[in-house]
Parts: structure tokens; C-alpha cells; sequence
């Protein structure tokens, strides 16, 4: 872990600051924490810390497991052009919730300490068009920040399981399913397309027996 401007994946947001800190002993933080969303008026305290003037060292930490594209957008400027002296840390708990501009911005790095995943309530390893159906009649409502972090979730389970044939065209797919969320495509439709893939893509029985 480093101080700097950057997005970090924690699991622990307190822990997490406790060892940014201990890396910054001649540096002044400045702690924003919403532990259910940031808000467009904690994107304007932030701006005001920001636009104080300091000859040491300001860093300030941006913490919520949830950043809307409307507050990233009132971030991008001033993580573009940032005042003299001030470094600008996000904390959230899953990459897919950071919109491209700002990962084109800062680099992101992983603090995470608790191993336990979180709950899909969809069996990747043993898909079937019942359950994926059901999954997806599920999410009918599901906004598309909440629908970055399940796709990212079925597409790493669906890598760890190995039960699946992931040839170049589908890794592509699962590469560009965030991006095109991000332009606005249905999540309900995203959704479908993950799940109808890995179905086509399922390995057999006797197949999966072969490659033990």
C-alpha cells in the first residue's frame, strides 16, 4: 500500500485508513466516510478541503460502498487538475462501481482481508436455464450499479469453477459486459447475455471427466 492519488477495493474501510495514515506521518488527512453512498454534498466538502491552501501535504479519503455516476462526474475535474499539495483517495468495495473516466484517472490497487464472497444466490458452478431464468426474473429491477458488481461476480465464479469453455470471443464478451453498462445498455439484458453464454459454453459431463 501507498499514499497517493488512487481507488482502492476494500473490504475494511477503517483498517484500511488506520494504514494509510501510519504511511503518511507528515501528512494531514481529511476522512470523508458514508458507509451507504456519498453524496453530491460530500463531492463539495471535498472540493473545499481541497481549495485550502497548505505547504503540507493534504490527503483526502473518499470512503462509500456507493459513488454514483453523478457524484463521480462532480469529481472528475478536480482529480484532474488537482490543487498544489493534495492527493485524493477512493475507498469502495468493488471496482465495477468506479466509471471508466475515473479509472483512466487514478490506479487502483486491492486492500481486502476478509476472504468470505459475497452471496450470488446462483449456482455458477452447476447453471441451468431454470435457475439462470429465475436469476434474471429476479433482477428485473436491478439498477446498473448494483448489476456491475453481480456480472463481475458470475464472471469470476464462473472462471473459478472451471466448468465452462472460455475461448477468446467469450472472455471478450465478459471483458466489454461492464463497459457497455456503462453507456447505458439494460442490465436486465447484460444480465441474459452473461448468463445465455456460459450456458452455451458449459462444458458436458463426460467432458469434464476427460480433462480430470
Amino acid at each position: 500500500m501507498r499514499l497517493g492519488s488512487q481507488v482502492i477495493i476494500t473490504d475494511d474501510f477503517e483498517r484500511t485508513i488506520s494504514q494509510l495514515e501510519t504511511l503518511g506521518t507528515n501528512h494531514r488527512f481529511v476522512n470523508i466516510i458514508k458507509e451507504d453512498g456519498f453524496l453530491v454534498e460530500d463531492v463539495k466538502f471535498a472540493i473545499e478541503k481541497a481549495s485550502i491552501a497548505s505547504e503540507e501535504t493534504v490527503v483526502i479519503i473518499m470512503a462509500s460502498k456507493k459513488f454514483s455516476d453523478v457524484v463521480q462526474n462532480r469529481l472528475l475535474k478536480i482529480l484532474e487538475e488537482p490543487p498544489p499539495n493534495k492527493e485524493f483517495i477512493i475507498l469502495t468495495s468493488q471496482k465495477a462501481m468506479i466509471l471508466g473516466t475515473i479509472r483512466s484517472r487514478l490506479p487502483i490497487s486491492h486492500a481486502q482481508y476478509h476472504k468470505t464472497e459475497q452471496n450470488l444466490d446462483l449456482d455458477i458452478k452447476n447453471l441451468t436455464l431454470q435457475n439462470a431464468y429465475a436469476f434474471i426474473q429476479q433482477h428485473q429491477r436491478t439498477s446498473i450499479q448494483e448489476m456491475k458488481v453481480i456480472i463481475e461476480l458470475i464472471i469470476s465464479a464462473a472462471v473459478k469453477s472451471e466448468n465452462y469453455r472460455l475461448d477468446f470471443k467469450t472472455l471478450e464478451l465478459f471483458s466489454d459486459a461492464v463497459s457497455v453498462l456503462n453507456v447505458g445498455s439494460s442490465p436486465q439484458f447484460v444480465l441474459s447475455t452473461i448468463l445465455l453464454k456460459l450456458l452455451a459454453n458449459k462444458k458436458s459431463n463426460n467432458l469434464s471427466k476427460r480433462s480430470l
